[in-house]
Protein backbone atom coordinates (compact mmCIF):
# COMPACT_ATOMS: atom_id res chain seq x y z
CA UNK A 1 0.00 0.00 0.00
CA UNK A 2 0.86 3.20 -0.69
CA UNK A 3 0.98 5.54 2.91
CA UNK A 4 2.09 8.98 4.03
CA UNK A 5 3.86 9.57 7.57
CA UNK A 6 2.95 12.84 9.10
CA UNK A 7 5.86 13.93 11.94
CA UNK A 8 8.80 11.77 12.15
CA UNK A 9 8.89 11.39 15.94
CA UNK A 10 9.41 8.52 17.76
CA UNK A 11 5.78 7.14 16.89
CA UNK A 12 6.17 8.05 13.26
CA UNK A 13 9.66 6.66 13.05
CA UNK A 14 8.52 3.35 14.98
CA UNK A 15 5.77 3.27 12.31
CA UNK A 16 8.23 3.47 9.58
CA UNK A 17 10.46 0.66 10.81
CA UNK A 18 7.87 -1.72 10.97
CA UNK A 19 5.59 -0.86 7.84
CA UNK A 20 8.67 -1.08 5.38
CA UNK A 21 9.43 -4.08 7.07
CA UNK A 22 5.82 -5.33 5.54
CA UNK A 23 7.00 -3.79 2.43
CA UNK A 24 4.89 -0.96 2.17
CA UNK A 25 5.70 2.06 -0.09
CA UNK A 26 5.93 4.54 2.66
CA UNK A 27 6.47 9.01 2.23
CA UNK A 28 7.08 10.90 5.60
CA UNK A 29 6.68 14.25 5.77
CA UNK A 30 8.21 16.82 8.69
CA UNK A 31 9.43 20.39 9.31
CA UNK A 32 12.58 19.33 10.26
CA UNK A 33 15.24 18.72 7.53
CA UNK A 34 17.35 16.72 9.81
CA UNK A 35 14.45 14.71 10.78
CA UNK A 36 13.63 13.51 7.56
CA UNK A 37 17.12 13.18 6.45
CA UNK A 38 17.68 10.65 9.16
CA UNK A 39 15.03 8.69 8.51
CA UNK A 40 15.07 8.37 4.43
CA UNK A 41 19.17 7.17 5.10
CA UNK A 42 18.09 4.58 8.21
CA UNK A 43 14.71 3.46 5.80
CA UNK A 44 13.69 3.08 1.59
CA UNK A 45 11.27 5.73 2.19
CA UNK A 46 10.98 8.83 0.16
CA UNK A 47 11.28 12.28 2.61
CA UNK A 48 9.69 15.59 2.05
CA UNK A 49 9.85 18.65 4.42
CA UNK A 50 7.24 20.46 5.01
CA UNK A 51 3.89 20.82 6.34
CA UNK A 52 1.32 18.70 6.37
CA UNK A 53 -1.22 20.65 6.19
CA UNK A 54 -0.14 22.24 2.74
CA UNK A 55 -2.07 20.98 -0.13
CA UNK A 56 1.29 21.79 -1.92
CA UNK A 57 3.39 19.04 0.11
CA UNK A 58 0.40 16.89 -0.18
CA UNK A 59 0.56 17.02 -3.84
CA UNK A 60 3.63 16.33 -3.46
CA UNK A 61 3.54 12.90 -1.44
CA UNK A 62 0.99 11.60 -4.37
CA UNK A 63 -2.01 12.42 -1.77
CA UNK A 64 -4.40 11.50 -4.83
CA UNK A 65 -3.08 7.82 -5.18
CA UNK A 66 -2.42 7.51 -1.26
CA UNK A 67 -4.40 4.40 0.51
CA UNK A 68 -3.61 5.43 4.14
CA UNK A 69 -2.64 8.78 5.86
CA UNK A 70 -1.54 8.78 9.33
CA UNK A 71 -1.13 12.09 10.86
CA UNK A 72 1.22 12.00 14.31
CA UNK A 73 2.76 14.81 14.68
CA UNK A 74 2.82 16.30 18.51
CA UNK A 75 -0.21 18.72 17.86
CA UNK A 76 -3.73 17.40 17.80
CA UNK A 77 -5.20 20.29 15.09
CA UNK A 78 -2.24 19.68 13.19
CA UNK A 79 -3.23 15.70 12.36
CA UNK A 80 -6.85 16.87 12.46
CA UNK A 81 -6.31 19.50 9.87
CA UNK A 82 -4.05 16.83 7.81
CA UNK A 83 -6.24 14.48 7.91
CA UNK A 84 -8.91 16.82 6.77
CA UNK A 85 -7.73 18.06 3.95
CA UNK A 86 -6.01 15.01 2.57
CA UNK A 87 -9.93 13.52 2.41
CA UNK A 88 -10.83 16.31 0.22
CA UNK A 89 -8.21 15.94 -2.09
CA UNK A 90 -8.52 11.71 -2.06
CA UNK A 91 -10.53 8.98 -1.10
CA UNK A 92 -7.47 7.41 1.46
CA UNK A 93 -7.86 6.14 4.91
CA UNK A 94 -6.90 8.67 7.19
CA UNK A 95 -5.44 8.13 10.95
CA UNK A 96 -5.02 10.78 13.25
CA UNK A 97 -3.35 11.04 16.66
CA UNK A 98 -5.55 13.07 19.24
CA UNK A 99 -3.99 13.55 22.91
CA UNK A 100 -6.15 16.41 24.05
CA UNK A 101 -9.03 15.04 26.74
CA UNK A 102 -11.25 17.51 25.05
CA UNK A 103 -10.97 15.76 21.68
CA UNK A 104 -10.75 11.98 23.13
CA UNK A 105 -14.51 12.95 24.95
CA UNK A 106 -15.72 13.89 21.80
CA UNK A 107 -13.66 11.13 19.53
CA UNK A 108 -16.86 9.52 17.75
CA UNK A 109 -18.48 13.01 16.70
CA UNK A 110 -14.57 13.67 15.58
CA UNK A 111 -14.33 10.67 13.69
CA UNK A 112 -18.03 10.70 12.11
CA UNK A 113 -17.67 14.74 11.02
CA UNK A 114 -14.03 14.60 9.99
CA UNK A 115 -14.60 11.32 7.98
CA UNK A 116 -11.15 9.80 10.01
CA UNK A 117 -10.62 5.95 9.89
CA UNK A 118 -9.07 5.73 13.63
CA UNK A 119 -8.24 8.07 16.05
CA UNK A 120 -5.98 7.19 19.09
CA UNK A 121 -4.81 8.43 22.23
CA UNK A 122 -1.22 6.98 23.27
CA UNK A 123 -1.89 8.50 26.81
CA UNK A 124 -5.60 6.96 27.31
CA UNK A 125 -4.08 3.41 25.41
CA UNK A 126 -1.28 3.15 28.13
CA UNK A 127 -3.57 4.36 31.15
CA UNK A 128 -6.44 1.52 30.09
CA UNK A 129 -2.92 -1.11 30.03
CA UNK A 130 -2.02 0.03 33.14
CA UNK A 131 -5.45 -0.26 34.69
CA UNK A 132 -5.73 -3.84 33.45
CA UNK A 133 -2.76 -4.59 34.84
CA UNK A 134 -3.54 -3.85 38.28
CA UNK A 135 -6.95 -5.58 38.16
CA UNK A 136 -4.60 -8.95 37.44
CA UNK A 137 -1.49 -7.45 39.71
CA UNK A 138 0.57 -11.26 39.26
CA UNK A 139 0.16 -10.58 34.94
CA UNK A 140 3.47 -9.56 33.93
CA UNK A 141 1.40 -8.22 30.41
CA UNK A 142 -2.62 -8.94 29.53
CA UNK A 143 -3.41 -8.46 26.24
CA UNK A 144 -7.26 -9.19 25.13
CA UNK A 145 -9.00 -10.65 22.36
CA UNK A 146 -13.18 -10.60 21.44
CA UNK A 147 -13.91 -7.11 23.17
CA UNK A 148 -11.85 -8.39 26.71
CA UNK A 149 -13.81 -11.35 26.43
CA UNK A 150 -10.52 -13.47 26.12
CA UNK A 151 -7.59 -13.15 28.09
CA UNK A 152 -3.59 -13.66 26.76
CA UNK A 153 -1.18 -13.56 30.60
CA UNK A 154 2.12 -13.67 30.52
CA UNK A 155 3.54 -14.81 34.01
CA UNK A 156 6.91 -15.46 35.36
CA UNK A 157 7.84 -18.66 36.47
CA UNK A 158 9.17 -18.68 39.99
CA UNK A 159 10.96 -20.99 42.37
CA UNK A 160 8.93 -23.70 44.32
CA UNK A 161 6.34 -23.54 41.17
CA UNK A 162 4.22 -26.58 40.99
CA UNK A 163 4.86 -25.95 37.15
CA UNK A 164 8.70 -26.27 37.81
CA UNK A 165 10.16 -28.81 35.85
CA UNK A 166 7.33 -30.51 34.27
CA UNK A 167 6.57 -30.98 30.45
CA UNK A 168 3.49 -28.91 29.27
CA UNK A 169 1.88 -32.64 27.99
CA UNK A 170 1.95 -33.60 31.85
CA UNK A 171 0.09 -30.18 33.03
CA UNK A 172 -3.41 -31.44 32.16
CA UNK A 173 -4.94 -31.46 35.58
CA UNK A 174 -3.66 -28.21 36.29
CA UNK A 175 -4.27 -26.39 33.34
CA UNK A 176 -7.39 -27.93 32.75
CA UNK A 177 -9.28 -27.88 29.89
CA UNK A 178 -9.80 -24.36 29.14
CA UNK A 179 -6.10 -22.89 29.63
CA UNK A 180 -3.23 -23.25 26.70
CA UNK A 181 0.35 -22.51 27.02
CA UNK A 182 0.56 -20.46 23.93
CA UNK A 183 4.55 -18.99 24.60
CA UNK A 184 7.20 -19.22 26.57
CA UNK A 185 10.18 -16.59 27.01
CA UNK A 186 13.46 -17.99 28.59
CA UNK A 187 15.78 -16.28 31.15
CA UNK A 188 18.65 -15.86 27.87
CA UNK A 189 15.62 -13.79 26.16
CA UNK A 190 14.47 -16.39 23.49
CA UNK A 191 11.36 -17.13 22.33
CA UNK A 192 9.59 -20.56 22.13
CA UNK A 193 5.73 -21.07 20.30
CA UNK A 194 6.06 -24.63 22.77
CA UNK A 195 4.72 -28.31 22.15
CA UNK A 196 3.70 -30.81 25.03
CA UNK A 197 7.82 -32.14 25.25
CA UNK A 198 8.45 -28.38 26.36
CA UNK A 199 9.60 -28.48 30.44
CA UNK A 200 8.69 -24.96 32.59
CA UNK A 201 11.94 -23.62 33.68
CA UNK A 202 12.36 -21.14 37.06
CA UNK A 203 12.92 -17.99 35.26
CA UNK A 204 10.89 -18.58 31.91
CA UNK A 205 7.55 -16.44 31.13
CA UNK A 206 4.49 -17.98 30.16
CA UNK A 207 1.87 -17.06 27.83
CA UNK A 208 -1.27 -18.50 28.85
CA UNK A 209 -5.02 -17.86 26.58
CA UNK A 210 -8.07 -18.20 28.71
CA UNK A 211 -11.50 -16.38 29.65
CA UNK A 212 -10.79 -14.43 32.74
CA UNK A 213 -12.60 -16.63 35.11
CA UNK A 214 -10.66 -19.68 33.94
CA UNK A 215 -7.07 -17.73 34.19
CA UNK A 216 -8.42 -16.93 38.00
CA UNK A 217 -8.77 -20.44 38.49
CA UNK A 218 -5.65 -21.60 36.89
CA UNK A 219 -3.98 -19.33 38.92
CA UNK A 220 -5.29 -20.17 42.26
CA UNK A 221 -4.00 -23.67 41.27
CA UNK A 222 -0.62 -23.11 41.09
CA UNK A 223 -1.13 -20.80 44.16
CA UNK A 224 -0.88 -17.51 42.71
CA UNK A 225 -3.29 -15.07 44.62
CA UNK A 226 -5.45 -12.77 41.77
CA UNK A 227 -6.46 -10.17 43.70
CA UNK A 228 -6.48 -6.87 42.30
CA UNK A 229 -5.11 -3.46 43.96
CA UNK A 230 -7.07 -1.69 45.62
CA UNK A 231 -4.98 0.97 45.90
CA UNK A 232 -1.95 2.91 44.20
CA UNK A 233 0.30 5.63 44.52
CA UNK A 234 0.34 7.40 40.53
CA UNK A 235 4.20 9.20 40.60
CA UNK A 236 3.79 12.28 37.94
CA UNK A 237 0.29 13.97 36.90
CA UNK A 238 0.55 13.87 33.28
CA UNK A 239 -1.77 12.97 30.30
CA UNK A 240 -1.70 9.61 31.55
CA UNK A 241 -1.97 9.73 35.14
CA UNK A 242 -5.05 12.31 33.90
CA UNK A 243 -6.82 8.94 32.01
CA UNK A 244 -5.62 6.68 34.88
CA UNK A 245 -7.37 8.27 37.52
CA UNK A 246 -10.33 8.05 35.67
CA UNK A 247 -10.24 4.19 35.03
CA UNK A 248 -9.34 3.49 38.64
CA UNK A 249 -11.62 5.56 40.43
CA UNK A 250 -14.41 4.29 38.45
CA UNK A 251 -13.06 0.84 39.54
CA UNK A 252 -13.33 1.65 43.06
CA UNK A 253 -9.53 2.02 43.27
CA UNK A 254 -8.19 4.74 46.22
CA UNK A 255 -5.32 6.87 44.17
CA UNK A 256 -3.11 9.42 45.07
CA UNK A 257 -0.94 11.44 42.84
CA UNK A 258 2.81 12.53 43.31
CA UNK A 259 3.22 16.06 41.30
CA UNK A 260 5.70 18.39 41.59
CA UNK A 261 4.43 20.87 39.75
CA UNK A 262 2.16 23.54 41.84
CA UNK A 263 -0.24 24.38 39.40
CA UNK A 264 -0.93 20.85 37.96
CA UNK A 265 -1.52 19.17 41.35
CA UNK A 266 -4.22 22.74 41.91
CA UNK A 267 -5.68 21.53 38.48
CA UNK A 268 -5.79 17.64 39.62
CA UNK A 269 -7.64 18.29 42.99
CA UNK A 270 -10.11 20.57 40.73
CA UNK A 271 -10.57 17.29 38.45
CA UNK A 272 -10.22 14.43 41.04
CA UNK A 273 -11.65 15.46 44.51
CA UNK A 274 -11.67 12.01 46.17
CA UNK A 275 -8.04 11.32 44.95
CA UNK A 276 -5.11 12.52 47.22
CA UNK A 277 -2.93 14.99 45.66
CA UNK A 278 0.68 15.52 47.07
CA UNK A 279 2.64 18.67 45.62
CA UNK A 280 6.52 17.15 45.68
CA UNK A 281 9.23 15.35 44.31
CA UNK A 282 8.37 11.62 43.82
CA UNK A 283 11.96 10.77 42.96
CA UNK A 284 12.64 12.15 46.48
CA UNK A 285 13.58 8.86 48.11
CA UNK A 286 12.67 10.48 51.82
CA UNK A 287 9.27 11.71 50.30
CA UNK A 288 8.48 8.03 49.32
CA UNK A 289 9.07 6.88 52.72
CA UNK A 290 6.72 9.44 54.21
CA UNK A 291 4.17 7.56 51.90
CA UNK A 292 4.65 4.62 53.50
CA UNK A 293 5.03 2.53 50.39
CA UNK A 294 4.37 -0.64 51.99
CA UNK A 295 0.69 0.16 52.91
CA UNK A 296 0.22 0.36 49.24
CA UNK A 297 -0.44 -2.24 46.95
CA UNK A 298 1.13 -0.74 43.85
CA UNK A 299 3.21 2.40 42.44
CA UNK A 300 2.67 3.18 38.91
CA UNK A 301 6.03 5.17 37.49
CA UNK A 302 4.78 8.00 35.19
CA UNK A 303 6.86 10.92 35.26
CA UNK A 304 8.27 12.24 32.25
CA UNK A 305 11.81 10.78 32.17
CA UNK A 306 12.64 7.00 31.49
CA UNK A 307 15.67 6.98 33.88
CA UNK A 308 13.70 8.27 36.60
CA UNK A 309 10.88 5.75 35.99
CA UNK A 310 13.37 2.67 36.25
CA UNK A 311 14.88 3.75 39.48
CA UNK A 312 11.65 3.94 41.14
CA UNK A 313 10.36 1.25 40.10
CA UNK A 314 13.22 -0.92 41.05
CA UNK A 315 12.90 0.70 44.32
CA UNK A 316 9.16 0.34 44.72
CA UNK A 317 9.50 -3.20 44.05
CA UNK A 318 11.31 -4.09 47.34
CA UNK A 319 8.20 -2.05 48.84
CA UNK A 320 4.84 -2.07 48.04
CA UNK A 321 2.25 -5.10 48.06
CA UNK A 322 1.65 -6.40 45.05
CA UNK A 323 2.59 -4.19 41.74
CA UNK A 324 4.70 -1.77 39.70
CA UNK A 325 4.10 -0.24 36.45
CA UNK A 326 7.02 1.33 34.69
CA UNK A 327 6.33 3.92 31.46
CA UNK A 328 8.88 4.47 29.37
CA UNK A 329 9.05 6.63 26.27
CA UNK A 330 12.13 4.98 24.64
CA UNK A 331 11.48 2.32 21.70
CA UNK A 332 15.27 1.05 21.70
CA UNK A 333 17.89 -0.59 24.57
CA UNK A 334 14.70 -3.40 25.14
CA UNK A 335 17.38 -5.97 25.82
CA UNK A 336 18.53 -3.32 28.15
CA UNK A 337 15.10 -2.83 29.73
CA UNK A 338 14.68 -6.46 30.03
CA UNK A 339 17.97 -6.97 32.31
CA UNK A 340 16.46 -4.44 34.62
CA UNK A 341 13.74 -7.40 36.22
CA UNK A 342 11.03 -4.59 36.38
CA UNK A 343 7.63 -5.69 37.14
CA UNK A 344 5.37 -4.63 34.32
CA UNK A 345 6.67 -2.13 31.52
CA UNK A 346 3.80 0.12 29.55
CA UNK A 347 5.41 2.08 26.27
CA UNK A 348 2.71 4.29 24.88
CA UNK A 349 4.69 5.28 21.46
CA UNK A 350 4.37 0.97 20.97
CA UNK A 351 0.68 1.30 22.09
CA UNK A 352 0.30 3.44 19.38
CA UNK A 353 2.22 1.98 16.45
CA UNK A 354 0.58 -1.42 17.06
CA UNK A 355 -2.78 -0.42 17.22
CA UNK A 356 -1.56 1.80 13.40
CA UNK A 357 -0.41 -1.63 12.10
CA UNK A 358 -3.64 -3.24 13.58
CA UNK A 359 -5.68 -1.31 11.35
CA UNK A 360 -3.51 -1.34 8.25
CA UNK A 361 -3.27 -5.22 8.06
CA UNK A 362 -7.04 -5.45 8.64
CA UNK A 363 -6.89 -3.15 5.22
CA UNK A 364 -4.93 -5.36 3.53
CA UNK A 365 -6.79 -8.72 3.73
CA UNK A 366 -7.18 -11.09 0.83
CA UNK A 367 -8.99 -13.85 1.46
CA UNK A 368 -12.21 -13.39 3.15
CA UNK A 369 -10.61 -12.59 6.90
CA UNK A 370 -9.95 -9.65 8.50
CA UNK A 371 -7.23 -8.79 11.49
CA UNK A 372 -9.52 -7.93 14.18
CA UNK A 373 -6.71 -7.57 16.97
CA UNK A 374 -2.67 -7.83 16.64
CA UNK A 375 -0.21 -7.76 19.40
CA UNK A 376 3.25 -7.44 19.27
CA UNK A 377 4.77 -9.43 22.34
CA UNK A 378 8.53 -9.79 23.52
CA UNK A 379 10.30 -7.49 22.31
CA UNK A 380 8.30 -7.81 18.68
CA UNK A 381 9.87 -11.07 18.29
CA UNK A 382 6.36 -12.85 18.76
CA UNK A 383 2.79 -11.38 16.79
CA UNK A 384 -0.66 -12.65 18.01
CA UNK A 385 -3.30 -12.19 15.84
CA UNK A 386 -7.37 -12.67 16.19
CA UNK A 387 -8.29 -13.10 12.43
CA UNK A 388 -12.48 -12.81 11.68
CA UNK A 389 -13.32 -15.66 9.53
CA UNK A 390 -15.64 -13.81 6.85
CA UNK A 391 -16.08 -16.47 4.49
CA UNK A 392 -14.30 -19.96 3.57
CA UNK A 393 -11.05 -20.26 2.42
CA UNK A 394 -8.43 -23.00 2.23
CA UNK A 395 -8.11 -23.04 6.29
CA UNK A 396 -12.15 -23.79 6.87
CA UNK A 397 -13.54 -27.00 7.59
CA UNK A 398 -10.53 -29.05 7.81
CA UNK A 399 -9.98 -30.34 10.47
CA UNK A 400 -6.90 -28.93 12.59
CA UNK A 401 -4.84 -32.34 12.60
CA UNK A 402 -4.69 -31.93 8.88
CA UNK A 403 -3.74 -28.37 8.17
CA UNK A 404 -0.12 -27.76 7.30
CA UNK A 405 0.83 -24.56 8.80
CA UNK A 406 4.34 -22.91 9.03
CA UNK A 407 7.07 -23.95 11.67
CA UNK A 408 6.50 -21.56 15.32
CA UNK A 409 2.57 -21.04 14.09
CA UNK A 410 0.14 -22.13 16.47
CA UNK A 411 -3.56 -21.89 16.37
CA UNK A 412 -3.84 -20.68 20.01
CA UNK A 413 -7.99 -20.18 20.44
CA UNK A 414 -11.27 -20.56 18.30
CA UNK A 415 -13.85 -17.93 19.37
CA UNK A 416 -17.41 -19.19 18.33
CA UNK A 417 -20.85 -17.42 19.81
CA UNK A 418 -18.45 -15.77 22.50
CA UNK A 419 -16.63 -18.63 23.69
CA UNK A 420 -13.09 -19.50 23.46
CA UNK A 421 -12.30 -23.39 22.23
CA UNK A 422 -8.75 -24.34 23.06
CA UNK A 423 -8.33 -26.40 19.65
CA UNK A 424 -7.47 -29.88 19.25
CA UNK A 425 -6.75 -31.83 16.25
CA UNK A 426 -10.44 -32.89 15.43
CA UNK A 427 -11.70 -29.37 15.46
CA UNK A 428 -12.21 -27.19 12.46
CA UNK A 429 -12.30 -23.30 11.85
CA UNK A 430 -15.97 -22.38 10.59
CA UNK A 431 -16.90 -18.77 8.86
CA UNK A 432 -18.09 -16.34 11.83
CA UNK A 433 -15.70 -17.76 14.01
CA UNK A 434 -12.43 -15.61 15.14
CA UNK A 435 -9.52 -17.35 15.43
CA UNK A 436 -6.28 -16.03 17.61
CA UNK A 437 -2.90 -16.96 16.31
CA UNK A 438 0.32 -17.12 17.90
CA UNK A 439 3.72 -16.98 15.89
CA UNK A 440 7.21 -15.71 15.18
CA UNK A 441 6.64 -15.41 11.55
CA UNK A 442 5.80 -11.83 11.14
CA UNK A 443 3.61 -9.79 8.79
CA UNK A 444 0.93 -12.25 8.44
CA UNK A 445 -2.06 -10.28 6.91
CA UNK A 446 -4.69 -13.32 6.48
CA UNK A 447 -5.71 -16.55 7.84
CA UNK A 448 -4.24 -18.63 5.12
CA UNK A 449 -0.35 -16.98 5.85
CA UNK A 450 -0.26 -19.81 8.24
CA UNK A 451 -0.30 -22.32 6.07
CA UNK A 452 2.75 -23.95 5.18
Amino acid sequence: MQIVIIGCGKVGKTLVAQLVAENHNITVIDTNPEVVEDITELYDVLGIVGNGTSNQILQSADIEHTDVLIAVTDRDEVNLLCCVIAKQKSACHTIARVRNPIYSAERHFLRHELQLSLTINPEQEAAREIARLLQFPNAVEIDSFAQDRIDMLRFRIMKNSPLEGKALRDLSPILGGNILVCMAGTENGSVVIPDGNYVVKVGDTLTIIAMPGEAEKFFNRIGITTNRAKNTIIIGGGGISYYLTEFLLKMGTEVKIIEQNKARCEELNELFPSAVIDCGDGSSQELLNAEHLETMDSLVACTGIDEVNAILSLYARKKVRKKVVTKLNHVEFDDVIDSLDLDSVVNPRKLTAQKILQYIRAMNNSMGSNVETLYRLMNGKVEALAFIIQKASPVTGVRLADLRTKQNTLIAGIIRGGRLIIPGGQDTIEVGDSVIVVTTNLGFVDISDILD
